[in-house]
């Protein structure tokens, strides 16, 4: 059993991704460029065992069909790169409330597909890295880098891949979270990707955002 524990950030989209050109890959319909958070943490420790006959997944100590559901669905890629077949111990922590518009899928799979592909025995570098995370959730693959990050949309699932504009030192920048409450927002940012379609002004906002990204 090896077992590898990793730390990710959430991000704040600065150019906002709306709507997805393929769901299943998560490709996105237009470019973003995203802050990464350095004072809220997600932490997961991964472990694949060969005595566990189904993935376990828990958050913040707690076990939910969906969520566990979508873990394993996320490791099998991870199986696959590796040519694995067994199951995995995941144990996942966030330091601040999740489903609550603070971005804790971006770094709750960032933070999965680094323990996880360590944990399978893989050593992928950074740009497959955010390829990796991304077929988890969209932006999660903006957190795999530090400070100003850029997520190009990409033609295809090799090229739309993410890199860092400029470090978390560059500008002495700030941002405030103030939390109001703890209870899960309304709508998943995936309802919103499909929505983002039937605007009428949606169509100008990408070709708005083709000529400034």
């Amino acid at each position: 059993m090896t077992t590898v524990t990793a730390v990710a950030h959430p991000n704040l989209a600065l150019v906002k991704y709306w709507g997805r050109r393929d769901a299943g890959l998560n490709l996105p319909a237009n470019s973003s460029i995203s802050l990464t958070l350095g004072g809220a943490l997600t932490r997961t420790r991964v472990s694949f065992d060969e005595s566990l006959a189904a993935d376990h997944f828990t958050l913040n100590g707690k076990s939910t069909v969906g969520n566990t559901l979508r873990v394993s669905n996320f490791l099998d890629h991870i199986r696959a790169l590796a040519g694995m077949t067994c199951f995995a111990m995941i144990e996942s922590e966030n330091d601040f409330p999740e489903s609550a518009g603070i971005a804790s899928s971006a770094s709750g799979f960032a933070a999965l597909a680094l323990a996880g592909s360590r944990a399978a025995g893989l050593d992928l570098k950074p740009s497959d890295l955010t390829i990796l995370a991304r077929k988890g959730s969209g932006s999660a693959c903006r957190s795999i880098h530090g400070g100003i990050v850029e997520w190009h949309a990409g033609v295809d699932d090799s090229s739309s891949t993410c890199q860092q504009l400029v470090s978390s030192e560059y500008w002495d920048l700030r941002v405030i979270t103030v939390i109001v409450g703890e209870e899960s927002k309304e709508y998943s940012s995936l309802t919103g990707h499909e929505a983002a379609w039937t605007s009428p002004l949606y169509q100008a906002r990408l070709a708005a955002l083709d000529d400034s990204l």
